[in-house]
């Protein structure tokens, strides 16, 4: 996923604010954050000049429209189905700590992340630590990955 400066290099960077925000930079960053969309750039749709760059970034934003509310999005081309992203989540761990919280498959349905026909499924993300009121900046799922098919966005 490209970060709010690669977004920014592709946008008219014209600060034109018809895009309700203060500057390019400032779309950008509610890009990432799936805040905007992309189409609502309009001179990215209305000039010629800039279809090329239009191509460029729906190419690099489209993985953030596919993110859970948290930002997690699972690559299931590259999930393996190791397993290993659901025994290293903490709220799965509390949830259910005589099942993914000893290294097992989950025994209940308060988990976070669980494989089902060999890739990882997202179930439950309000709980997730990223999301709501008090999120954290967690990361256990995405070190854990052997095939980086996690990110967040």
């Amino acid at each position: 996923m490209a970060n709010a400066m690669e977004i920014y290099q592709l946008l008219p960077k014209t600060n034109c604010k018809k895009c309700g925000k203060s500057s390019c930079m400032a779309f950008a960053a509610a890009l990432l954050s799936r805040e905007k969309n992309l189409d609502e750039c309009t001179p990215m749709l209305e000039e010629e000049k800039y279809s090329e760059n239009y191509t460029k970034l729906k190419g690099l934003v489209s993985p953030a429209e596919q993110a859970s509310e948290t930002g997690m999005i699972v690559h299931e081309d590259r999930c393996i189905g190791c397993g290993n992203c659901v025994v290293a989540c903490p709220v799965n761990v509390a949830e259910d700590p005589k099942g993914a919280g000893s290294g097992n498959a989950p025994t209940n349905e308060r988990v976070i992340l669980k494989v089902e026909d060999g890739v990882v499924r997202l179930s439950n993300v309000e709980d997730c630590r990223r999301f709501g009121e008090n999120k954290r900046l967690c990361s256990g799922c995405i070190v854990t990955c052997p095939t980086k098919a996690i990110e967040f966005v």
